[in-house]
């Protein structure tokens, strides 16, 4: 029978293109959430606990049933509803495909009845299609041409470009996209930010000091904690007049990984693996809507522009500011969702050892339990140079409620 290890290892595989293809982290969560909740939807008739998702995500209708009476494979049929689904989200298709091959392969391995297998493949296909189908509805595609965002120059306290790539804001319109759990991008909406206001010890100028001086004085553990949960997919590195730029997991993938940790340690079977997958996805992907919604509302300027500006223009963040408005924090929001997710799955306190970032070169890190986890990537971003105070703390508390569900 098809072990839980297979679904880490498409999920690895899966992770290992999106760095390769180069996706922002709100388009890689999307990528991860279809791809999940076609195996959890394939997967989930393994243990009549499990229900399916159909009827209880926005626009998804009921999925397509076995028939009846006939013998499946449905950890087959998860997989290849999984490889079906995720190639339709890449670039690399050709890279994938190879990998399909080798999985199937191991499938050969287990010398199943050619009808067991059929249908099986041909169940884990219906899922896909049926996933893929509804993922169009979302709104993405006609995205893709919508217009870039226009930068206000004249309003001081609104977001511009920074060094050293000045790219242009990523994803502007996200907050357009169909969520799945929430009934509108906007239905966790944070509390206001800070005022913006450059006056000598207004609250906002106190909360960029506090970026200013945490950068100026950072220990060696808050240096190694801001690199560890960088997450930058595309760091770029300059020495001179050279740029070369590094591909790095997103901060969806690093908890992606985590719950691949965590059905490890945990031992999990095929379906609870699925589902943890398919859950934690989600919370990924509404994580970003409605964060997004409030970067491109409050269109709030960075530390690092207005510490420049007003404070040293000699300072430089520990990590590159990324290209999109400061509030609130994406890695708080998107962190503290995935911990509610896969806390309901493995419990509260659940203790792990995170070596997601080994393969970047940075060590293990001990966790006792997903909050804590979630509460260290939060406070990275200020250690990071990349966000004040406020987006953290409000983020967090932004992801857990639009988490609720799980």
């Amino acid at each position: 029978m098809a072990q839980p290890s297979w679904l880490h290892d498409v999920m690895g595989a899966y992770t290992n293109i999106l760095v390769h293809d180069i996706f922002s982290p709100p388009v890689a969560s999307r990528n991860y959430a279809y791809t999940s909740i076609a195996a959890y939807e394939a997967a989930r008739h393994l243990n009549p606990d499990y229900v399916s998702l159909g009827g209880q995500l926005n626009g998804l209708s009921a999925v397509p049933e076995p028939e009846k009476g006939k013998e499946y494979c449905y950890e087959l049929a998860a997989l290849k509803a999984m490889l079906t689904t995720g190639k339709k989200f890449i670039f690399s298709e050709n890279d994938f495909s190879a990998f399909e091959k080798s999985m199937m392969e191991k499938v050969d391995q287990l010398q199943m009845p050619k009808d067991v297998h059929d249908r099986s493949i041909a169940y884990g296909e219906a899922v896909a299609k049926h996933i893929l189908a509804w993922a169009d509805g979302d709104n993405y595609k006609q995205s893709r041409s919508f217009s870039k965002f226009t930068i206000d120059l004249k309003n001081p306290s609104r977001w511009r470009t920074t060094p050293p790539a000045f790219m242009d804001a990523i994803e502007p319109h996200w907050n357009q996209i169909r969520p799945m759990s929430l009934d509108s991008a906007g239905q966790y909406k944070p509390v206001p930010h800070t005022p913006f206001d450059t006056t000598a010890n207004s609250p906002f100028m106190k909360e960029a000091m506090e970026v200013y001086n945490t950068g100026k004085n950072l220990t060696e553990e808050q240096n190694l904690i801001a690199n560890y949960w960088d997450c930058n997919p595309y760091k770029l590195n300059v020495t001179g007049h050279a740029m070369h730029a590094t591909k790095k997991i997103t901060p969806g993938g690093h908890w992606m990984s985590i719950t691949r940790i965590a059905g490890i340690k945990a031992n999990s079977d095929f379906v609870t693996t699925a589902y943890s997958y398919a859950i934690t996805s989600i919370a990924l992907f509404d994580g970003f809507i409605s964060c997004w919604d409030e970067k491109f509302r409050s269109n709030l300027i960075r530390p690092e522009s207005v510490i420049n500006q007003y404070i040293d223009e000699d300072w430089q963040p520990l990590l590159q500011t990324p290209p999109f408005p400061e509030y609130t924090s994406g890695h708080s929001v998107i962190s503290a969702a995935s911990a509610v997710a896969l806390a309901s799955v493995y419990g509260e306190n659940f203790a792990f050892t995170d070596s997601t970032e080994v393969r970047f070169g940075l060590p293990v890190r001990e966790f006792p339990s997903f909050e804590a986890a979630c509460q260290e990537a939060a406070i990275s971003r200020l250690y990071g140079g990349i966000h004040y105070q406020p987006a953290i703390t409000n983020g967090v508390d932004q992801g857990k409620k639009l988490a609720t569900i799980f």
